[in-house]
């Protein structure tokens, strides 16, 4: 009977250390999750105050504090889209056989650059649709071309606001002040069907 007493005080030290560890591992666990809890509140008043700061400056003097005040504010507003109806121009191959459809959106600042965009529609319509009649298929089906009637287009649709330069480059690649110069900012292709 000796053996069971002693097989028994093995059992007992090993199961001591088993709660120190637990104790250590709770309070690791704590300790952890205080220091995110600490960091992501920290990091909250900073946005927090940054936020005020650039809206306090907006309505001082009207523009944001920062760059990353000024990005925040356009992330919050959402870009406005004003599609154009669906083209149907013939093509400039040989024979003239070829046709293609095309519908476009443009992107424009806002709601009030659109109302401006639309003032002008039928003169942007039909300077876009010129356009595409001076294009072969060759033209529209590479991805070149279409890149080169997206800036023509660009270019077009500033013409009515003073823009439109032949020898200036297209507000996109202008520069920060050209985009903001003119209502239209984008391009977008929502079809383009060669035949």
């Amino acid at each position: 009977m000796a053996t069971k007493p002693e097989a028994a005080e093995p059992e007992a030290d090993a199961a001591k250390p088993a709660p120190k560890s637990k104790k250590k591992l709770i309070i690791i666990i704590v300790a952890v999750l205080l220091v995110v809890l600490l960091s992501a509140g920290g990091a909250l008043f900073y946005i927090s105050k940054q936020r005020a700061a650039a809206l306090a400056a907006e309505e001082d003097g009207g523009e944001p504090a920062t760059p990353a005040a000024a990005a925040a504010h356009k992330a919050k507003t959402p870009p406005v889209y004003l599609p154009m109806d669906n083209m149907v121009v013939n093509l400039a191959d040989p024979g003239g056989e070829r046709v293609a459809q095309v519908g476009i959106t443009l992107e424009v600042m806002d709601a009030h650059a659109s109302d401006s965009v639309k003032a002008f529609m039928p003169t942007i319509r039909s300077g876009v649709l010129m356009l595409l009649s001076q294009r072969t298929a060759d033209e529209l089906l590479s991805p070149e071309g279409k890149q080169k009637l997206i800036e023509d287009i660009l270019r077009e649709t500033s013409k009515p606001f003073g823009g439109g330069n032949e020898h200036a480059p297209a507000p996109k690649k202008a520069g920060k002040q050209a985009a903001e110069q003119f209502p239209v900012v984008g391009v977008l292709f929502s079809s383009l069907i060669v035949q």
